[in-house]
């Protein structure tokens, strides 16, 4: 096994976006891999290569119907997908298939035992509902694995940790009555953000009752606040024992997002980052796959992202 963190690479990745007036630009990707270059860190990676997702791949969490509504309004290049953030623009299925692609590749890795740790810079789309797509995520990625490390490699009990300023809802409802489905969100309270949910109350359905943890935090929450919340988030994740962890590391927490309003530094994605590591070794056999999610301020998100690709490598 290589102890060198896996780091996606890619036009095929950075692709994935929605023209330059719109937040999610396609210049995310390089910003971040620039930034990895001038902290000396791409000399000590690995880079991966992403693949397209199969069909079958993103049936496992989307249905038929959708998947085929993003195909065609893809080749259009028309419309929305979604009720207004979510552009059909030409090429978006091919990008977001890729964008899948990465992560499962990254997966494959880490469950053949070739690296412990994975990184992908553009993932982490995590409003994607089964059927839907919103808040500028065409396919969710994180659902997608979930549902992926089950069928293919038998696993059972994954952990999903969302650090991103708006709650992960895609994931969250899509596993709200999955009792194994770890899965603990620090964001922006819901009352004031998109898309409005994740309130503490929101805990899980039916058998699942207890087992999802929901932290909203108040506008302009500082790192101080954001120790505060991690505290009870390792704690959870210890206590449930996963057998895999999926980080969304969301960059539009820092102060000076331009459509969010927390004040944290990239020092909450460090510690973040450091702590999951920790305890994926305990349990997790050491695998752990860091999605970058959100982040419109592109300084912060290319600190942001490069602080955790070093927490993997240092921890």
């Amino acid at each position: 096994m290589s102890e060198s963190v896996l780091v996606y690479k890619g036009k095929e990745i950075a692709a994935y976006g929605f023209g330059d007036s719109h937040p999610f630009g396609i210049d995310r990707h390089g910003v971040f891999h620039a930034e990895l270059e001038k902290e000396g860190l791409a000399d000590i990676v690995d880079f991966g290569h992403p693949r397209a997702a199969l069909i079958d791949e993103l049936a496992l969490f989307h249905t038929p119907e959708y998947i085929d509504k993003v195909s065609r309004m893809s080749a259009v290049g028309k419309g929305w997908l979604d009720d207004g953030d979510t552009p059909a623009v030409k090429g978006i299925y091919d990008a977001a298939a890729a964008v899948v692609g990465a992560v499962l590749c990254a997966v494959d890795e880490l469950m053949h035992g070739n690296h412990k740790r994975a990184f992908v810079p553009i993932a982490g789309l995590h409003h994607a509902a089964r059927n839907r797509a919103a808040g500028f995520c065409v396919f969710n990625d994180c659902g997608i694995a979930v549902e992926y490390l089950r069928k293919t490699f038998g696993l059972k009990r994954i952990a999903y940790v969302d650090i991103d300023a708006h709650h992960g809802d895609g994931v969250f409802y899509g596993f709200e009555d999955d009792p194994d489905l770890i899965f603990a969100d620090i964001h922006e309270d819901g009352r004031f953000l998109y898309p409005g949910t994740g309130h503490a109350h929101e805990t899980g359905k039916g058998r699942a009752k207890g087992t999802k943890l929901n932290i909203p935090v108040a506008a302009g929450a500082d790192d101080e606040e954001f120790l505060e919340a991690w505290d009870r988030v390792e704690t959870y994740i210890d206590a449930n024992r996963p057998e895999f962890i999926l980080m969304q590391c969301g960059a539009d927490s820092l102060e000076g997002d331009p459509i969010t309003h927390l004040c944290w530094t990239e020092e909450a994605h460090a510690h973040a980052a450091a702590s999951l590591c920790r305890l994926a070794q305990k349990h997790c056999q050491g695998r752990i796959i860091g999605t970058g999610g959100g982040g419109y301020n592109r300084h912060n998100l290319a600190r942001a992202w490069t602080r955790v690709v070093r927490s993997f490598i240092e921890t």
